[in-house]
């Protein structure tokens, strides 16, 4: 393996981790600080173009798909590259953040590919970045165990065929890393997630037959896609392994980047490997986009936006169609249900809709979808081993039936349901919950038998914001105003110390969460993203 001189301005700025000297060499920080000088500068102009695109929309309220890019669409000749054979199964992924417990069990779950997250299932601090780099080389080098403090329960991992695929999910775009500066700044997160993982990993992956397999979160134009290409092109290179090792599967969980599904396969065919229906993002992404639009684009409560929606049906239709249409993957949403150690009853009703849910993405056409809970593996793979059988995949069902127009896409309006005064409890509640967890370094946190993430509080606090400035009037009269958002955060507050008792209570960050929950759901300059402004108030 060739590199240059390990660079002397990457600086770490973070008290010592055990074992951080593993992760943290001059060899690993030379190769992060080249693909900062390199790309960080178009990164920042994808950003800009973000946002500029955002301001277009609020001044016409409306999406298309590209006019410049129609001969991608209309070329019927080109496809990705073929799957590798680890994979070319995926039809259950569990996903998860990278601690220890987590590496172990979501690997041993049976799922078919481990989604090992560093962004919205894990809480960007210096210790979680570091030690689930750490956590992933020990699992592939097979020294990793586990003893639980609390149980005394002990974790190992199973022989090496029944272990699950990792496909490592990088931070966002929009986030940056402060502990690691180059020429002064800090480096873009994904870079700092991307670099050291495929630094360490992709020979030792290719050594053990599969390879540097990633999600890309939050992607918003084929041009952010051409900048991981390049990024992959040159990394490869970098390293020494041949092109094309690398394999990406693109979240499609941002509303223009729906519109440019076929345009982000074609900029990584080379190394695309599918795509994949983020739910709780996407949502989010259509109020931040269309939160000037009136009522024509106001979201009811987020548990009634499902995924039989017209709009989100047109979404997933697509996303089906354009995937096999080029050879791609398609992977399903999320089953975010936490079984219940004390409810039969609550488990019996969640498990029957989790197979009803995967039960029509297999039908659909998709290639697999995914779980929060190891429980949850068996019920999604009796879905799509009903309809697979012994095929790895259902690729070539081609969906030609299926004829999506520009305008089904943003169709909210022909969803039958309206906001309510218990959404907003909810929304309420779940932000305060998760923020508090997200505060104190936890990034998958289960709140009322579901698995919350990032983008559960993204779409949370984003509903507060629209409804209050869409003056919604909920059923029983309220009409949405900063006072009545501020009045269920209060009594969620003090139900919260109520529940947990005054010493648990002081010991969190409850009203650091609840403050910053108002924060971003009542100011009039809305916040991009929940995070940046959390990532200031976080500790580590």
């Amino acid at each position: 393996m060739s590199a240059p001189a390990p660079s002397s301005l990457v600086v770490v700025e973070a008290e010592p981790l055990p074992r951080q000297e593993e992760v943290l060499t001059d060899a690993a920080l030379a190769f992060v600080a080249e693909l900062h000088r390199r790309f960080t500068p178009r990164r920042d102009e994808l950003l800009a173009r973000r946002a500029e695109r955002r301001a277009e929309i609020a001044r016409t309220s409306s999406l298309g798909f590209l006019p410049e890019t129609e001969a991608v669409r209309a070329d019927d000749s080109w496809k990705v590259a073929p799957a590798p054979a680890a994979l070319n199964d995926r039809r259950v992924e569990i996903t998860g953040p990278t601690d220890r417990k987590m590496t172990i069990n979501a690997l041993n779950s049976g799922a078919k590919v481990w989604l090992a997250d560093f962004e919205d299932a894990s809480a960007p601090t210096w210790e979680n970045v570091v030690l689930g780099q750490v956590n992933l080389v020990d699992a592939y080098t097979r020294n990793i165990d586990f003893t639980d403090p609390r149980s005394g329960k002990s974790y190992a991992l199973k022989s090496a065929d029944e272990l699950a695929t990792v496909v490592m999910r990088p931070r966002g775009w929009h986030l940056e890393e402060r502990h690691l500066t180059v020429d002064g700044r800090p480096v873009p997160g994904a870079l700092v997630d991307f670099g050291l993982y495929f630094f360490h990993n992709a020979q030792r992956l290719i050594d053990l037959g599969k390879g540097p397999y990633f999600y890309l979160p939050k992607t918003e134009s084929h041009l952010e896609a051409r900048l991981w290409n390049e990024i992959f092109v040159f990394a490869q290179d970098y390293v020494g392994i041949p092109q094309g090792t690398v394999r990406a599967t693109v979240l499609i969980e941002t509303i223009t980047a729906a519109y440019e599904m076929e345009e982000i396969l074609y900029e990584l065919r080379d190394h695309a490997a599918g795509l994949n229906a983020g739910r709780w993002d996407y949502l989010f992404s259509i109020v931040k986009n269309f939160r000037d639009g009136g009522a024509k684009f106001v979201l009811p409560d987020r548990n009634l936006v499902t995924m039989t929606a017209p709009f989100m049906r047109a979404y997933t239709e697509l996303l089906v169609r354009t995937c096999h249409k080029r050879g791609a993957h398609a992977i399903g949403g999320m089953a975010a249900f936490i079984p219940s150690r004390r409810d039969a009853e609550v488990n019996k009703v969640a498990f029957e809709k989790v197979k009803a849910d995967k039960d029509r993405e297999a039908g659909d056409g998709f290639d697999g979808s995914w779980v929060a809970h190891p429980d949850l593996v068996p019920i999604a793979m009796a879905s799509f081993d009903a309809v697979l059988g012994e095929k790895p995949n259902q690729k070539d069902r081609l969906r030609e039936d299926v004829h999506v127009e520009g305008p089904e896409l943003i169709d909210i309006a022909s969803l039958d349901a309206h906001p309510t005064y218990d959404g907003l409890r909810n929304a309420v509640q779940v932000g305060i919950r998760y923020i508090e967890a997200w505060l104190r370094g936890l990034g998958a946190v289960a709140i009322f038998n579901l698995m919350e993430d990032a983008a559960t509080a993204e779409i949370s606090r984003s509903q507060i914001w629209q409804w209050i400035n869409a003056e919604v009037v909920f059923e029983n009269g309220q009409q949405a105003t900063p006072e009545l958002a501020r009045a269920v955060a209060a009594e969620e507050l003090a139900a919260i110390r109520a529940e947990i008792g005054d010493e648990a209570f002081a010991a969190g960050k409850w009203q650091q969460a609840h403050d910053l929950l108002l924060h971003v759901s009542l100011d009039a300059d809305y916040a991009d993203f929940l995070t940046l402004p959390a990532y200031d108030q976080l500790v580590g």
